[in-house]
């Protein structure tokens, strides 16, 4: 393992860093949201037996689910925002740097007098390029702040009860249209064999 990186390869360690950080992210909501399903499952049978005391539990856990959710899904939002506005800066600055290049060739071509402006041009360039990367650094470092603030502001949010309550029976509702479904299609098929054993005879 080398000393000193280059700062190719410490963006390249950047990107890896982000990306494993936006897979975590995603796999949590993920979590979360098979955390609520479990959670409605849970509700609706405490709400089946009649035991209020435990839905109050169950509803209380499944709105905390609910914000966290929230809150990880602003995170990964901003992190992927994050992540194009510095794909947009790197190729400002592959591109200013490229044309650099070409203006000291052709510096080159055309003598010294011309060289002297077109390296001038290309520091000028470079201390952009650079200036460019240290605030994308100093971006995506104010991402945790902001995530951090965001994460603040969104547990002071409340969902309320009743929302908690649509969201279980909603899926209570869905679930028994699903049995409907299933009904109608095993009537179906045996209207169909009973046509079957009649035209038989």
């Amino acid at each position: 393992m080398a000393l000193f990186k280059s700062s190719e390869e410490r963006r390249i360690e950047r990107d890896m860093k982000i990306r494993q950080g936006i897979r975590r992210i995603e796999r949590a909501i993920r979590e979360q949201a098979k955390f609520m399903d479990e959670f409605i499952k849970n509700a609706r049978h405490a709400r089946a037996i009649g035991d209020h005391k435990q839905y109050q539990f169950i509803r209380n856990s499944l709105k905390k689910t609910a914000i966290i959710r929230k809150v990880l899904e602003r995170q990964l939002l901003s992190v992927k925002n994050a992540m194009l506005i510095k794909r947009q800066a790197e190729a400002s600055a592959d591109f200013t740097q490229a044309m650099a290049l070409m203006a000291a060739e052709i510096g080159k071509l055309f003598g010294a007098t011309d060289l002297v402006r077109t390296q001038a041009e290309w520091e000028k360039a470079m201390v952009q390029s650079q200036t460019m990367e240290e605030r994308m650094n100093m971006f995506l470092d104010s991402i945790e702040d902001i995530a951090e603030q965001d994460s603040q502001m969104t547990t002071s949010e409340s969902i309320s009860d009743e929302e908690i309550d649509r969201m279980i029976s909603a899926e209570a509702e869905a679930e028994h249209a699903q049995e409907m479904d299933k009904l109608a299609e095993l009537r179906a098929e045996l209207e169909a064999l009973k046509g079957k054993g009649e035209k038989q005879k």
